[in-house]
């Protein structure tokens, strides 16, 4: 039982996100994260992976010992004042690994073989005047996952029926049946498809340089499903307009909902605008996680999925 007046939602929540929490208790709005926060004892907060939490917000609310982000990512927080406040943090794992997988293999699949395009050419009526391009197939290539996590993992076994031969990258060796390499540098060499399924965390920022992305050549795919922040976004930039890379397929980028312009008028990316665990069921078992773990600190019982960070 989660008392009243005892947690902050802060930040927008879809409507039917919104609808879930209603019907499990009565958090305190405050949409405004630079707002000075509503007076309230407030020992909690709820918010949205893509909602940064700023630190002066936290600073306010003496009385706070948890944070529970509704998204995988936590890099919305202020980490390291938490942990010296000894203030708890959760996130929700695992319930949105299916519909980010989902997304990655269409966008995959969407930018290899131009599906978006090939529409168009069929609603454009220039089938009638000549055929569309050759594509790119999947089979036989070789794939690379930078981040071999539980999205990273469940993604490799969605691959695997394609026929490629899968390698991955990572901080160390995983108990997976997959080709290790220490960097991504060396992965984009191996691979021909790059995807991006690791966590936004300061080793990991801007990971993929001009040298990796020199290093995946102009036959290769870059499909980001990670962070924005992984990501040289002028160095991807001036590798797609140059051609050093044949694609990339981008569900995230630095400057969210306002990403760099550039990037809407070049016919070799595929863009979606962050849309990863958007799925009904995805984002009502996000929630449900999130409350979940709201409920545990207030029953005082150990949190489902705390961050551990």
């Amino acid at each position: 039982m989660i008392p009243v007046n005892s947690v902050l939602q802060v930040g927008h929540f879809p409507e039917i996100m919104q609808a879930e929490i209603d019907r499990r208790f009565v958090p305190t709005r405050h949409l405004d994260p630079a707002a000075p926060v509503p007076s309230g004892d407030f020992q909690a907060i709820l918010v949205r992976s893509n909602t940064k939490l700023p630190e002066s917000l936290v600073r306010q609310l003496p009385k706070l010992k948890m944070v529970a982000t509704c998204g995988v990512g936590y890099d919305n927080l202020p980490l390291s004042y938490l942990k010296a406040q000894g203030i708890k943090a959760s996130n929700t794992p695992g319930v949105l690994n299916d519909a980010v997988c989902e997304l990655a293999m269409g966008m995959m699949l969407g930018l290899m073989r131009r599906i978006p395009e090939s529409e168009s050419f069929v609603k454009s009526k220039a089938w009638s005047k000549g055929l569309f391009k050759i594509t790119t197939t999947l089979a036989g290539k070789r794939v690379g996952i930078a981040g071999m996590g539980r999205i990273g993992q469940d993604l490799a076994e969605r691959l695997l029926p394609f026929k490629v031969d899968i390698a991955y990258s990572g901080p160390s060796p995983k108990a997976v049946p997959y080709t290790y390499f220490k960097d991504v540098h060396a992965l984009a060499t191996a691979c021909d498809v790059l995807f991006l399924a690791c966590p936004a965390t300061p080793d990991t920022d801007k990971m993929v340089n001009q040298e990796v992305l020199e290093a995946l050549g102009p036959n290769g795919y870059l499909i980001n499903i990670a962070r924005g922040s992984v990501v040289d976004e002028a160095a991807l930039l001036y590798a797609l307009q140059h051609k050093k890379i044949a694609g990339a397929a981008l569900d995230v980028y630095d400057n969210e909902p306002n990403p760099n312009e550039a990037f809407l008028n070049l016919d070799n990316v595929l863009l979606t605008p962050h849309i990863g665990s958007a799925t009904a069921e995805t984002r009502i078992a996000m929630t449900n996680l999130a409350v979940d773990n709201l409920e545990a600190f207030f029953n005082q019982q150990p949190l489902p999925t705390e961050v551990k960070n």
